[in-house]
This record gives C-alpha cells, structure tokens and sequence, in this order.
C-alpha cells in the first residue's frame, strides 16, 4: 500500500455546484435556509426530549440521538458547501478532505446502524408489549447506541485509512461538493478496482444489512397490526411507527441509489443530486415528520411553549 509521503497533491479542488453561475445565488439561499431548518429543528427535537418527562423513554432516547446525529452529518459537509459558493478557491486540503470523509462516512454508517435500532425497538413495543420494559431496558438502549457509534468510528477509521493511502498525483478536481467516495477514487493515480470492491462490500453490510433487518422488523410488526381486531387498534398502532418507516425511505431510498448502483449508471450531477437529498433534505425533514406525525411530540411542544410564556 502507497504511504502518505508518496501523495502529491496537498489540495482538492470542488468544481462548482452547477455550471450556471446565474443561479448561484439562489441555490446558496435555499440551501441556507435548509440548513438553517435542519439545525433549528434537531436542536428542537433534542431539547423536547430532555426537558418532558413524558418523553424519557426509549423510543425518545434514539430520537434524541438520530437528532444530534443529523446535526453532526449534516454540518460535516453543508457548511464548506455554502463557503464555496463565494469563493474563488473552491477547495479542501488534503487533511481536510480526510477529515471531512472520516466525519461524514461515521456518522453515517452510525445513524445506519441507530435507524435499525430504533425498527428494533417498535418491533419489541408493537409485538412483544408485555415484555417491552425487560427487553428495552436502559442498558440495553445505551448498549446499542453505543454498538452503533463504534460501528461507525470502526468503519470511518478503516475507510478513509484505505482511501487516502492511495496515491494521489492529479488532476485534483472533484466533481461533488464534498469528499465523498466515488469522485475521489476517480482522481486516484492507480487501478482502484480493489477499493471499489472493499467500498461496495461495505455499503452491503453496514448500509444494506440494516435496511434489511428494518425491513424484517416492520414485516413483523405489519403481521402483527393486521392480526388486531379493531380498526382504531390498528391506525393508532401503525402511527406510532409510521414516522420512523417514512424516515428510513428518505435516508436509506438515496444512500442505497448511490453507492450500491453499477459504476457504469453513475453520473456526477445526478450522485451530487442524491447526496444533497441524504445530507440535508433527509435531515431537515426528519423533525418536521417526527413533530407532525406524533401526537405526543406536538403535545410536549405546546407545553415547552405554554412553560415559556409563562415565564
């Protein structure tokens, strides 16, 4: 494996966004903005359950981690976005761009593994009720949000060790607005067919894996939903899930897209496309589904406000 010494480019350079400058303005603007709606909505959520007591519970203690973890993913690749719309060095350094890869490819593949959990968690709530509290005790909460930060720095650590090993001697310009996998072995100076095989066998078993333990879970819960007699059981029951299922389509439908795709169906500008729908459409929807689907969400929302005023 080359070392680092043997790299030669110090930088990488970010083509632009979009190739028509007009529109550079605007596309800054509602980003901005959406940036803006995904921090102030996680750091809601966040707030909501750690002041109601009526939400210290396990379902909450995974929403309250999904939202920080939002809030880290996101500014891992958002911020130098909207900094390189104004600027004429569209770049990252070397370091930077590991770093970059490191935080994004963590926190990622951790709120892979949180989104499993928390399926897990409806599943035990919905089909096995009476043994919900031994099942989910706080132990076993804490053990596996923890499982899935080290899932993730395991993985981080691994991946981008490999990635940037490779010798590096130009051209330096990347075709994405952050340093994400797939444009960065394209400016590698040797076959990177080995690392491409390594990145996809990855994708299948921290990405795909636990789409497919999501799946499993809600195919039980579905079996359970149907076997109830009364059709309110039903709808009140499928709406206590239903948020966390619409979350795990927005996430995983985009992830899945572009990096478990043949390389020869990949294109630059649809891969930056799907990676803005998964870093910060994704994220900014997340609270705004959580909050308007969950009536107990919405109820400790007006109580926050209620306090506040009061005040």
């Amino acid at each position: 494996m080359t070392s680092w010494n043997h790299t030669v480019v110090t930088y990488f350079q970010f083509l632009p966004f979009s190739s028509i400058p007009e529109i550079q303005g605007s596309l800054f603007c509602l980003v901005l903005l959406m940036y803006l709606s995904t921090l102030v909505g996680n750091i809601l959520i966040i707030m909501i359950t750690m002041v109601d007591a009526a939400l210290h519970s396990p379902m909450y203690f995974f929403l309250k981690n999904l939202s920080f973890l939002e809030i880290g993913y996101t500014s891992s690749t958002i911020p130098k976005m909207l900094v390189n719309f104004f600027t004429q060095r569209k770049g990252i350094s070397f370091l930077g761009c590991a770093t970059q890869m490191y935080a994004f490819t963590l926190l990622a593949i951790t709120e892979c593994c949180l989104l499993s959990a928390m399926a897990y968690d409806r599943y035990v709530a919905i089909c096995h009720p009476l043994r919900y509290t031994t099942m989910m005790s706080w132990n076993k909460c804490f053990l596996l949000s923890a499982v899935s930060w080290l899932i993730g720095v395991l993985v981080a650590s691994g991946q981008t060790t490999f990635i940037f090993t490779l010798p590096y001697c130009g051209p330096n310009r990347i075709n994405h607005f952050f340093c994400d996998l797939p444009p960065l072995l394209k400016l590698a100076c040797v076959d990177t067919y080995k690392n491409e095989i390594t990145t996809f066998i990855i994708a299948v078993l921290f990405i795909m894996v636990p789409f497919l333990l999501i799946v499993v879970s809600y195919v039980q819960i579905l079996h359970t939903i149907f076997k109830m007699p009364s059709a309110g059981g039903k709808r009140k029951t499928f709406s206590t899930c239903s948020s966390h299922l619409v979350v795990v389509t927005l996430f995983y439908g985009s992830g899945i897209v572009t990096y478990l795709r043949p390389k020869a169906f990949y294109s630059s500008s649809s891969s930056k496309l799907l990676s803005l729908s998964y870093t910060l459409m994704s994220p900014m929807m997340n609270p705004l589904i959580y909050s308007l689907r969950n009536k107990e969400v919405k109820q400790a929302l007006k109580r926050l406000i209620a306090k506040n005023i009061n005040m």
